[in-house]
């Protein structure tokens, strides 16, 4: 029956969608990008007045008080809204308020799922005495142990515990929508969230967009609920509208000084992927920004992956630019060059022109040989560009989450845990999948490298690979040479081998080649790229 009304509502409010307010543009999104310093002043200034009031009551502390501040941190900065919740905690302890103590362990869940802490999310909610909450903070605590369920099935993206996360979320889903109201803001949204988590995208976007059409949805339900409609039009490929969807998130978000949120991130990724790389800059640096205030650790683990790519691609066009100038220069350079000199020809010998069209044609010729390996070189340094960024970005990622984790650990004097850490930080994980990495770009730069290489060996003694293997540690050695690199130290350095080691390698397949052992690096240098 809930369903019925709740459908029934949403065709009399979908027909006037779009009427009340202009779509936004990427400028507006601009514009507030560069005014967010202003909407953060006055978010401080609200703030500042809450701590004056704070102050001013006559007993030592107070719940209700603490509270506001938290609420008017919880979407600002992680910090200091688990500063105010741990002040709530202690509050409620000394009035001895099972209520209180119940409810502010609710916002601690809160708080450490925005930020990404999951175990400790859980842990927290499991230790909630829910007999204490009233109907509203049940709801509350329901509508986030679902919210931790699904961004942990997000997160893992997996086979295995995903669709099981998924189920548990629904369960607690299932079990808020009891207590919310038909008409209320949080059934509505949630019953589209369900539906988008279980692939019932029509029916979600029938909640989601009711909402888009109420009027008094304050900027952070604006943001929430756009970006969440956003996905369903990610899903369908109707990328444009997501895009719209997502600047009045991200508009949203800035002017209600929401510093942990997706929306950014979510939009510089669709422009990125639309060739927009200056506005999709702009909006990761954005994010990127907020992310570092707030401390969102799972957010700066998205905004790894995407931000080297865009960085490279700048540079990429950058590059291409100069490249067309160059080359541009010299084929005027030369033509000029040909003129004056056909001219010089002409006027002194006729007889000699063949000669002159003979070193037009060859120093044409050339300037293509030049012109391919520069391509070549060029194509080289862009993939392994973005392979340098991704894999530094990556490896600090995990080193900045260790540290932090270490940090904890030694401040909570947890010696056994810290032992357990370093006893498990397995560097050579990190170079394999460096190294694995390099394979892939690698073999997309030169994908005849493996065949071609094989050519130049006795079939005895051609390189067989094993199942699922890329690329060996003799593979990789002459790969390195095929990119420049021909200093032993620097490619032993690279391998993780001794320079012996590395010089015995190359020894052995020069001994076991076709060509003789002063021609098999020029043979390797021959090899094509795509």
């Amino acid at each position: 029956m809930k369903l019925f009304l709740a459908l029934l509502l949403i065709g009399v409010f979908s027909k006037g969608f779009g009427q009340a307010n202009p779509q936004p543009s990427l400028e507006d999104l601009m514009a507030a990008i560069k005014n967010s310093p202003e909407y953060d002043s006055v978010k401080l200034q609200k703030i500042a007045k809450l701590k004056t009031e704070l102050s001013q009551e006559n007993k030592a502390g107070s719940f209700e008080g603490y509270l506001k501040l938290y609420e008017a941190y919880s979407i600002f900065s992680y910090d200091s809204g688990y500063t105010y919740v741990r002040k709530m905690q202690r509050e409620a302890i000394i009035e001895n308020d099972k209520q209180k103590i119940a409810y502010a362990q609710v916002k601690l869940g809160f708080i450490l799922l925005s930020s990404g802490m999951f175990k400790e999310v859980f842990d927290s909610l499991k230790n909630i005495n829910l007999e204490a909450l009233n109907r509203d903070q049940k709801a509350e605590y329901l509508t986030l142990a679902a919210r931790a369920y699904y961004d942990l099935a997000d997160y893992d993206k997996d086979d295995v515990y995903a669709p099981e996360y998924n189920l548990q979320g629904d369960r607690f889903i299932d079990s808020s929508l009891k207590l919310y109201p038909d008409t209320s803001f949080e059934y509505q949204y949630y019953s589209g969230l369900k539906n988008i988590r279980n692939s019932n995208k029509d029916t979600a976007l029938l909640f989601l967009e009711r909402l888009m059409h109420l009027r008094n949805l304050t900027p952070h339900e604006l943001a929430l609920t756009s970006s969440t409609l956003s996905d369903i039009y990610i899903q369908k490929g109707q990328v444009d509208s997501a895009i719209n969807l997502l600047i009045i998130a991200a508009i949203s978000d800035i002017q209600s000084s929401t510093k942990e949120t997706s929306a950014a991130f979510n939009l510089a990724k669709l422009l990125f992927r639309k060739g927009d790389i200056s506005k999709a800059s702009v909006i990761i640096e954005k994010a990127v920004n907020d992310a570092s205030f707030y401390g969102a650790r799972q957010r700066k683990e998205q905004l790894s992956a995407i931000l080297p790519l865009i960085d490279a691609e700048k540079l990429g066009a950058v590059e291409k630019q100069k490249s067309i100038l160059g080359t541009y220069g010299i084929i005027v350079t030369l033509f000029l060059l040909a003129l004056a000199g056909l001219a010089i020809l002409l006027y002194r010998q006729v007889k000699k022109l063949k000669q002159a069209k003979q070193i037009i044609t060859i120093a044409h010729h050339h300037q293509q040989v030049i012109n391919q390996k520069l391509i070549e070189a060029n194509k080289i340094k862009e993939e392994y560009i973005g392979y340098f960024f991704s894999g530094n970005s990556d490896f600090y990622t995990r080193i900045e989450i260790f540290k932090t984790s270490l940090e904890r650990k030694v401040a909570d004097r947890k010696m056994d845990e810290i032992k357990f850490l370093v006893n498990n930080l397995n560097l050579k994980v990190y170079r394999d999948d460096l190294l694995n990495r390099f394979d892939h770009i690698f073999l997309r730069l030169f994908p005849g490298f493996v065949a071609e290489f094989n050519e130049l060996l006795k079939e005895e003694d051609q390189v067989h690979l094993k199942e699922g293997e890329l690329m060996n540690t003799n593979l990789r050695i002459f790969a390195l040479i095929r990119l420049g690199i021909h200093d032993v130290n620097k490619i032993a350095q690279i391998l993780g081998y001794s320079i012996n080691t590395i010089n015995t390698y190359k020894t052995k397949t020069k001994n076991m080649s076709l060509v003789p052992n002063e021609e098999f690096e020029l043979k390797i240098m021959e090899i094509k790229s795509i």
